[in-house]
């Protein structure tokens, strides 16, 4: 078959800053600013989530695109399963468990790159993780001040004279 003058062909580079990896048995490439320093996925700043605790699965992504979306596997599924990890502590096991369930699950197929669908993906499972570790500062009841209860009762009484006016005139009007 012929090339057409001036037809581009598809390149694959490697990204200087991207290393591959073995994730959950599947060969996986993930950049180093989406894992934080090539480590892992940095969730908060006191965890990071080894790699090879991670489920990358691609699959072909639905919808239009014609011919180029059927056979393009550029879907990621990314997927991290709490009770199986030796980084987390029984306080945010507990705390994860609790929010998402045993397993978490970010997906991803807006563009169609695979690796930008993967760091997406990452960046989803990062921000779903982090999200369910948050906690919440108690709620601290407080009472009104002196002012505020002052206003108060002054409102009643002046819609008290209002409604009283409203009333059918007696002998004396």
């Amino acid at each position: 078959m012929a090339r057409r003058a001036g037809a581009r062909t598809a390149v694959r580079r490697r990204s200087p800053t991207a290393r591959r990896v073995v994730v959950g048995g599947s060969v996986g490439r993930v950049a180093d600013d989406v894992t934080g320093a090539g480590r892992g996925l940095r969730v908060t700043s006191h965890l990071v989530i080894p790699l090879d605790e991670i489920v990358v699965r691609v699959t072909t992504s639905g919808g239009p695109g014609g011919q180029h979306a059927n056979v393009t596997r550029s879907a990621v599924v990314v997927t991290f399963d709490v009770g199986r990890s030796t980084v987390l502590g029984p306080r945010q096991r507990e705390r994860i468990l609790e929010r998402h369930g045993p397993v978490v699950r970010a997906t991803s197929s807006e563009t169609r790159s695979q690796s930008r669908n993967r760091d997406l993906a990452l960046d989803r499972l990062r921000d779903r993780l982090a999200e369910a570790l948050r906690r919440d500062p108690p709620r601290r009841p407080t009472r009104p001040g002196r002012a505020a209860k002052r206003a108060r009762v002054d409102a009643k009484r002046r819609r008290g004279d209002i409604k009283r006016g409203r009333g059918r005139p007696g002998a004396e009007d």
